[in-house]
């Protein structure tokens, strides 16, 4: 008697479109068509919308952009989904500032979208909870347990980052995303072992959501030290998938690195969390070639950061990150960023963007539509890209 065949290895879809800022609100629906949304969101359960606030000053390539926002919106209100959003800080950045100079505020208010900060104790309780896959990063960072916000049990999350570049990961999108969402205000505790925990997050995902999207915003990448000090490069995509993992893979090999050269993809890989192989993952959507060559480089930030989280000094970091001595280095960020690289380049550049690109004059013009903009009609499949 023979053996039967195993079942083939399903691959995950990942589709990549371009776009332009006349057609951008129903690209951002094309896109996430043909990376099958309404699979992989169950209608009967919420949806989070997690944006991404990495600065809370108007730089575009950073930031979760207003119409991929609105895009998003457009299509899950059109399903007839319930939709809330979550925000949340960090010891550099301010979510409601930022809410309001990245545009992405009136969107919401336009669409009438709840909105709750999870580092606010009046907004989202935390509790404990502990998946059944294994964590084991995060339980090294957390020896006395794991918590997690009470609102995310039972709801699917949208991840909506942007395509860049970062000083610790080297490229960062939709897993690092749920890195603000998930955990609390003492994260910088994790950047030692920030590669595990962030495929802990996965795992953690995974048990937490009845299900799991991602669109990320490549109009403007960011190329450079990021995830702020940053050159924006107009790209005119849009990426989108149901496997954060593999949606992530594919922005790195744009970007023009390998996933493999990279801890977190290994990691993933390893654990069976996500595609990485470009075998295992099929590209859907336009023809976008990569090799972009971006380079992450240094900033102050990371000379800084190498030290202490995986250098010379990494033996004394509780010191400087778990006593009051941490407001040096958050005053030290807000002065080197906030003050002397946003006035010295980021403002010029922002201004260059808004001289030389259309999606420059798209953000600084940009009007949400509502519900009432217009209707939604189903984007045509345009076939497999490779």
């Amino acid at each position: 008697m023979t053996e039967p065949s195993p079942a083939p290895r399903r691959r995950s879809v990942v589709a990549v479109v371009r776009t332009r800022p006349e057609t951008v609100l129903e690209d951002v629906h094309r896109v996430a068509e043909l990376a099958g949304w309404e699979e992989a969101l169950p209608a009967d359960a919420p949806v989070i919308l997690k944006d991404n606030i990495t600065w809370h000053l108007p730089f575009l390539s950073a930031n979760t952009t207003p119409w991929q926002l609105e895009g998003a919106l457009r299509f899950l209100r059109a399903a007839g989904r319930e939709v809330l959003a979550v925000h949340n800080d960090t010891v550099v950045t301010n979510p409601r500032e930022g809410l309001h100079n990245l545009k992405l505020q009136p969107v919401y208010d336009a669409w009438e979208v709840p909105q709750y900060f999870v580092n606010e104790p009046e907004s989202v309780r935390w509790a404990a909870w502990r998946p059944e896959a294994p964590t084991p990063w995060l339980d090294r960072v957390y020896p006395g347990g794991l918590e997690f916000p009470e609102l995310f049990h039972g709801k699917s999350v949208l991840h909506l980052p942007t395509v860049k570049t970062h000083i610790y990961t080297t490229t960062t999108g939709a897993v690092k995303n749920a890195f603000g969402g998930l955990l609390n205000t003492r994260r910088h505790y994790c950047h030692t072992w920030i590669h595990g925990v962030l495929a802990d997050l996965v795992a953690v995902q995974k048990e937490l959501h009845r299900g799991m999207f991602a669109i990320a915003d490549g109009t403007i990448a960011g190329d450079g030290p990021g995830p702020r000090t940053m050159r924006p490069v107009e790209k005119n995509l849009l990426i989108a998938s149901a496997d954060p993992v593999a949606m992530d893979a594919v922005a790195a090999r744009l970007m023009g690195f390998d996933p493999l050269g990279i801890e977190l993809f290994r990691e993933c890989a390893r654990r069976g969390l996500g595609a990485v192989e470009e075998a295992d993952i099929e590209r859907v959507g336009d023809d976008v070639p990569g090799g972009w060559g971006f380079r992450v480089g240094d900033n102050l930030a990371s000379r800084v950061g190498d030290l202490l989280w995986f250098g010379a000094l990494k033996g004394i970091q509780a010191l400087f990150f778990r006593t009051p001595l941490v407001r040096i280095f958050v005053t030290g960020s807000h002065l080197y960023h906030d003050e002397w690289w946003w006035r010295r380049h980021g403002r010029r550049r922002m201004e260059r963007l808004r001289r030389e690109s259309a999606w420059g004059r798209l953000f600084e013009t940009y009007e949400p539509r509502g519900p009432e903009g217009g209707a939604l009609t189903s984007p045509p499949r345009p076939a497999s890209a490779g």
